[in-house]
């Protein structure tokens, strides 16, 4: 099965246009399990579920040109920043309704009822910081969306980005202490607005 995978990838990154449709299937269980890695940090009752959310990531893949992936840690990778991707957009979807698009006013004392909005501005919060990391240091962003958007060990993360297991570490706890810090303060400061 792993030649099958190689050929295909192989196949993608050559301009096959039948390509992903073969290579998702091969991989589906890998999507799921990643999917649904990603979508235990996520808020109850979130309208996606793992399936969903594969078969979401699938549409997506198959409307970009061309989707660059040299081995199968690479393609889960493309696969769970584009998870990431679909999450953001259904989280500033909700933050946009809950701030009155498409809805009618909310009387105050109703206000209760969205307390689990947070959640999407903390997802949104935590792309927003991604971003300017990713403007700063780009490696170091790289292992945080394939460590925890792409559930990659240490080992695996640094195949696919070809630098050694101790830089990835390196990166990831500098990466997260960094983030941590931004996510809170990108926070903080909405609720002072």
């Amino acid at each position: 099965m792993s030649s099958d995978v190689t050929d295909w990838l192989h196949r993608l990154r050559g301009g096959d246009s039948e390509a992903l449709e073969q290579l998702v299937p091969l991989l589906y269980e890998e999507m799921r399990r990643v999917a649904s890695q990603r979508l235990r940090s996520e808020r109850a009752g979130h309208t996606l579920g793992a399936t969903a959310l594969v078969h979401e990531t699938y549409l997506r893949m198959l409307r970009q040109r061309r989707v660059d992936a040299k081995d199968r840690e690479q393609f889960l990778a493309v696969a769970a920043n584009t998870m990431r991707r679909i999450l953001v957009d259904h989280a500033r979807t909700r933050n946009r309704l809950k701030r009155g698009g498409a809805e009618s006013p909310v009387p105050l004392e109703n206000v209760i009822d969205f307390l689990e909005d947070s959640e999407a501005e903390e997802m949104l919060a935590v792309h927003e910081s991604l971003e300017r990391l990713a403007s700063m240091h780009s490696r170091s962003a790289k292992v945080v969306e394939l460590r925890f958007f792409g559930g990659l060990s240490l080992e695996e993360t640094a195949t696919v980005l070809g630098i050694s297991s101790k830089t990835v570490q390196r990166d990831w706890h500098t990466a997260r202490a960094w983030l941590r810090k931004e996510v809170s303060s990108s926070l903080h400061s909405e609720t002072l607005e």
